[in-house]
């Protein structure tokens, strides 16, 4: 049976890495006859894969040129009111090429960014840095693939711990199904990361936001090893956003003593604390809050990167090595370097956790000025 599931694991694995070698064949077309087989188009192509876009893009037909892709909802506030439409309208096209007329408004994308023409404008135009002359950003508010990601995991979030505590509510003292793969995991972050950090008697106060973000970032990351092209966790505004969750987390729940060390420090002249209150400030507003969701959109960002450019080897070494040769070294090393993701994915999801119950743990703690 173990060898069993360890097979399932690797053929997993396996058809996850074959799928998204095939993906970005196929993906790397844009127009017919346009294949991505330089080191430049390679380089533009992974930084386009890291950004977020407004649609999914599956295949491109190599001849015709034609895109399957499944695309989003597009809201954008203009100086003319809300527009809303699909993500379709642009036809896949990043250049500002297109022009979708919103009524009394037409936008076109840039570079993943949705612009407004100036009034009487019919197409947009450009300075010598390639920056539009004629046309502004819009307030986006679409569901972007990240929001859509983030979304996903929500509800996967909400399906899984809903059946967990169903479980408990009927009175299973075994979880059944999926149930039995949170359980585990809802343990260790109590009695690993919660309880040691935080401390006995204040850590259930804090369970819910640690339980949130392992899981967030654990099935986000998950999710943008799959071939759909989710980089949610490689997206600094992301990163940022949850590592300003803990901040607010534990400066609003400081104790008296946290607050009478950060800003006046015992037993230290009297002239160095003001200058030992703004250090410790900045560590607690600026710096522990940058080393969280750097860390986070760094490995991340770099486990895509090298995934993709493992992938571009079966390219880049095609002249070298042939087609055969060099794919098959592609394959194995980004199977590799797949497995290895998969362990990043739970690790950085600890490591956030960890910083956070940390944090938080420093700033519940009560101080004994006697030791």
């Amino acid at each position: 049976m173990m060898v069993a599931k360890k097979s399932i694991k690797f053929i997993a694995v396996l058809v996850l890495a074959l799928f998204s070698i095939s993906s970005y064949g196929d993906d790397a077309k844009h127009e017919p006859g346009n294949k991505v087989d330089t080191q430049e188009e390679i380089n533009e192509y992974i930084a386009h894969h890291l950004k977020d876009s407004h649609d999914f893009h599956f295949y491109t037909h190599n001849e015709s040129g034609t895109h399957y892709s499944f695309p989003l909802p597009v809201i954008v506030w203009t100086s003319n009111g809300l527009k809303t439409f699909m993500s379709s309208e642009f036809h896949h096209d990043d250049s500002g090429k297109v022009i979708v007329d919103a009524g009394d408004t037409k936008l076109v994308k840039l570079h993943s960014k949705i612009y407004e023409l100036e009034s009487g404008a019919s197409t947009i135009n450009f300075d010598e840095d390639h920056h539009a002359t004629n046309a502004h950003k819009v307030l986006d508010f679409s569901i972007t693939k990240s929001a859509f990601g983030m979304i996903l995991a929500g509800l996967l979030m909400l399906l899984g711990f809903g059946a967990l505590a169903r479980g408990y509510k009927n009175g299973k003292s075994i979880p059944t199904g999926f149930a039995r793969v949170l359980e585990p995991l809802v343990i260790y972050v109590r009695d690993e990361i919660a309880r040691p950090n935080i401390g006995e008697k204040k850590y259930r106060k804090f369970m819910g936001f640690l339980l949130t973000v392992f899981f967030f970032i654990w099935i986000l990351n998950l999710l943008g090893l799959t071939p759909l092209g989710f980089n949610v966790t490689g997206q600094i505004a992301v990163t940022a956003c949850l590592a300003i969750f803990t901040v607010i987390i534990y400066l609003v729940s400081g104790s008296k003593d946290f607050w009478a060390h950060t800003l006046w420090m015992p037993g230290v002249p009297y002239i160095l604390r003001p200058i030992l209150a703004v250090i410790e400030l900045v560590g607690f507003v600026v710096i522990k809050p940058f080393s969280l969701l750097i860390r986070l959109f760094a490995n991340i960002t770099a486990g895509h990167f090298v995934v993709m450019s493992l992938i571009a080897l079966m390219i880049t070494l095609k002249a070298d090595f042939g087609p055969v040769v060099s794919t098959g070294m592609s394959l194995v090393l980004s199977l590799f370097i797949m497995v290895i993701e998969i362990l990043v994915a739970f690790l950085q999801a600890f490591i956030f956790t960890m910083l956070s119950s940390l944090f938080i743990g420093m700033a519940v703690e009560e101080h004994d000025d006697h030791h």
